[in-house]
């Protein structure tokens, strides 16, 4: 192949590989940008006084209280109690255990995801006694969307083991106008419920990472043109240089 030609074609093909691979690195500290502003919004809404059942009864959609946090008066749902199975936490696999809570005066009622517990090896479907105070009481935890559905097969189950909660259905069952938001019951485990839920981030450091790698296969690609194309051909081998005649 014609030396001019050839340079020519690595030129081209450099010049190609840094432009994309740049393009992408690029790319990356837009979705991080993205992902940084969307996770100072959740840190503002989690910074913001608690939430009580007149906020929530203005807002029954939910909007603009995800992330935020909720104190809030009331009492449980306990016929309706359901056990999601599958779901793991702390590297365990178990239920996470959901129960209806109604506010008090009247103010609506929403779903609780109440904490987690462990199925058991033997009988799946041997379920554990969930301790449930009686009468008005008051819980703390976090607005958060419903838990998300896992695949499953066939109609939505029911029953007390469900593989995903059927929202608008569970509204039907239980007879209760429950709101689009869940709550996270926060606080120390107790009522034999694990309360260990992940925190809420959305890796922006991932983002600076892979664009960190991108660039540093634009810049690899550059140093590989520059040392063979140009410092070696034109500086160490001269003669190499000289297009064919």
């Amino acid at each position: 192949m014609n030396a001019r030609l050839k340079f020519i074609l690595i030129t081209l093909a450099t010049l190609v590989a840094v432009g994309v691979t740049g393009s992408l690195g690029f790319w990356q500290l837009s979705r991080a940008a993205e992902k940084q502003s969307r996770q100072t919004a959740m840190d503002t809404q989690s910074a913001k006084s608690p939430l009580t059942a007149d906020a929530l009864h203005a807002a029954p959609d939910g909007a603009g209280l995800l992330h935020q946090r909720a104190r809030l008066r009331g009492n449980w749902h306990s016929s309706s109690l359901v056990f999601l199975e599958n779901r793991p936490m702390a590297g365990r696999v178990g239920f996470l255990v959901l129960m209806p809570f109604e506010l008090e005066g009247g103010k609506g009622a929403l779903v609780v995801q109440r904490g987690w517990v462990p199925r058991g090896f033997v009988d799946r479907t041997l379920l554990p006694s969930i301790d449930t105070p009686a009468g008005i009481v008051e819980i703390e935890g976090r607005m958060s969307l419903p838990p998300s559905d896992l695949y499953a097969l066939g109609a939505p189950t029911s029953g007390a083991i469900r593989q995903n909660l059927d929202l608008p259905q569970w509204r039907i069952d239980t007879g209760l106008p429950l709101m689009a938001l869940s709550l996270q019951q926060t606080g120390v485990s107790s009522e034999g419920l694990l309360r260990d839920w992940p925190i809420v981030s959305l890796g922006v450091e991932k983002n600076y990472g892979y664009a960190a790698q991108w660039f540093g296969m634009a810049g690899l690609f550059a140093l590989l043109y520059l040392w063979f194309q140009v410092i070696r051909r034109f500086i160490f081998h001269p003669k190499e240089a000289t297009p064919d005649a």
